[in-house]
């Protein structure tokens, strides 16, 4: 007998991958006002890797539920999951602020493992990172807390058997090649870019994801203390690129080289 999977799936709302991030003018952060925002594209991933298990039915899915931690905007995001195909969502809601800005990973670690145990998950797929603070925590202290197995940057998930003894392959890209791990449920998977392509949300699936149940929560709600550890000191932009130059063959080359210092 299959073990139905119940997926929590964290999605992150992030600055569009698209946008030229900009430090703002007080040196301490990115600029994040009146800049277009979207789904971390590692979490697009990881709900698309859900509802492909659910078409898959090997093993069945009983349920996805997508979560978001951050302001009042990240709805967008939920939305979104459940147009491309989450079942219901839930929203912490965590107003800016210096103490209870944007969770640090172990705080999001922390919030998901009450989620989980609360909602009875078997598996979380979460992106292996977000790409506004590249952090790539996460999922591993997650699976710490919970004392699960894990299999990061996985390109490639599978159910043996389908899914009877709730064993799992997940394929990884490693350096110089690729590795197979073997797992059993419940398991943390973080998802890299060669996982899959996630779907278009569809006008009648946009439609649907409106009546789609979604529950507002706080950190209070899960006894989860959203102080940071950590404080930004300063922001600064790279120094912008020198222009290159042109050589005529391979000595002027190595000339430049040699009076560049690098050789």
């Amino acid at each position: 007998m299959s073990t139905a999977l119940k997926i929590l799936v964290p999605v992150k709302r992030v600055i569009d991958y698209a946008v030229k991030p900009r430090v703002n003018k007080a040196h301490t952060a990115i600029e994040t006002s009146g800049v277009k925002h979207s789904m971390n594209p590692f979490d697009e991933l990881s709900i698309e890797a859900a509802v492909r298990l659910r078409e898959a039915s090997s093993p069945p899915v009983s349920d996805i539920l997508a979560l978001s931690i951050g302001p009042a905007k990240c709805t967008d995001v939920l939305r979104t999951a459940m147009a491309m195909g989450a079942d219901r969502s839930i929203h912490v809601e965590v107003p800016p602020s210096e103490e209870h800005g944007e969770l640090e990973p172990l705080g999001v670690a922390k919030l998901l493992k009450k989620v989980a145990e609360e909602e009875g998950s078997n598996m979380v797929i979460l992106g292996k990172q977000s790409i506004d603070d590249d952090s790539n925590q996460t999922g591993q202290m997650l699976a710490g807390l919970l004392n699960w197995g894990q299999a990061t940057q996985a390109s490639k998930i599978v159910f043996e058997d389908g899914g009877k003894d709730g064993k799992v392959q997940v394929t990884r890209e490693v350096d110089g090649g690729v590795e197979t791990l073997r797992g059993s449920l419940p398991m943390i998977v973080t998802t890299d870019l060669r996982l899959n392509e996630p779907r278009y949300a569809s006008l009648p699936n946009i439609m649907k994801a409106k009546k789609k149940k979604m529950e507002k929560k706080s950190l209070d709600d899960y006894g989860v203390d959203g102080t940071r550890r950590l404080k930004t000191l300063k922001v600064e932009e790279p120094p912008p690129r020198q222009g290159g130059g042109k050589v005529e063959d391979v000595d002027g080359m190595i000339s430049k080289l040699k009076e560049l210092g690098a050789l």
